[in-house]
């Protein structure tokens, strides 16, 4: 925990320093939204996962995910995710390089859809694991009567390649659901199937002027594992 602390301490301290205005997500939790990243910003994010007390006595995994993301024009992002994991078996380190393309959207209609993908590879410790791509789809609809309306996300993803790394199915659904209750701040959730990376997560999200994004939550793993469930905080930033 002092690791991770003189880690997160010094790297949320330097995001804080910067100032730039609250924009769209690109991930609810997890799950990819429908929206892009404008062209010429750049969407920076942290998230710490903390795995819940393990019931076997086994250390404890935490989980930080560095993510970037910019816009070069037509609706068109490209980023990358780091996530480190550090617990019971080591620490393990992944690049995700990733892209995606809002084709679609009308506002009058609330309707946007979107296509991407993300590759997966280890950095280290690579025994027993490989690399794999994922791609989805998604479309999205925001309710627009009122000025409260929720937005509802859903879209299949498959997977391609994984061998000994991806050992459930290799295609699925994903849900996601927004919900404001106030102009700075909404509820979340989203979900996608599988095992491999099959979490349901909700929580809430914030948007504080000139800060970012500040968004918690909860993780249960879809194999209803108590020891697959995780503490969900994150911080972002669009410049």
């Amino acid at each position: 925990m002092k690791t991770i602390s003189r880690f997160l301490v010094p790297v949320l301290a330097s995001l804080f320093a910067l100032s730039g205005p609250a924009m769209a997500q690109s991930t609810i939790f997890n799950v990819p939204s429908t929206d892009a990243v404008a062209k010429g910003k750049v969407d920076l994010r942290l998230d710490w996962l903390a795995q819940n007390p393990n019931t076997q006595g086994l250390e404890r995994v935490h989980i930080l995910n560095s993510r970037i993301a910019v816009g070069v024009g037509g609706n068109i992002e490209i980023g990358a995710n780091v996530p480190t994991s550090l617990g019971q078996h080591g620490n393990q380190v992944f690049i995700q390089p990733n892209i995606k393309w809002k084709f679609a959207s009308s506002d009058a209609k609330g309707l946007a859809a979107a296509i991407g993908g993300v590759l997966v590879t280890p950095l280290d410790n690579q025994a027993g694991l490989d690399t794999y791509g994922r791609i989805y789809g998604n479309v999205s609809k925001r309710v627009t009567s009122g000025n409260w309306g929720p937005r509802f996300t859903v879209g299949p993803y498959g997977v391609l390649g994984g061998g000994r790394t991806w050992n459930g199915p290799k295609a699925g659904a994903m849900l996601g659901y927004e919900q404001p209750i106030h102009t700075k701040a909404s509820i979340i959730a989203d979900w996608s199937s599988g095992k491999n990376t099959g979490y349901f997560t909700v929580g809430m999200s914030f948007a504080i002027p000139v800060i970012g994004r500040v968004k918690g939550g909860y993780s249960f793993g879809n194999d209803g594992e108590h020891n697959n469930q995780f503490l969900f905080v994150s911080y972002g930033l669009t410049l």
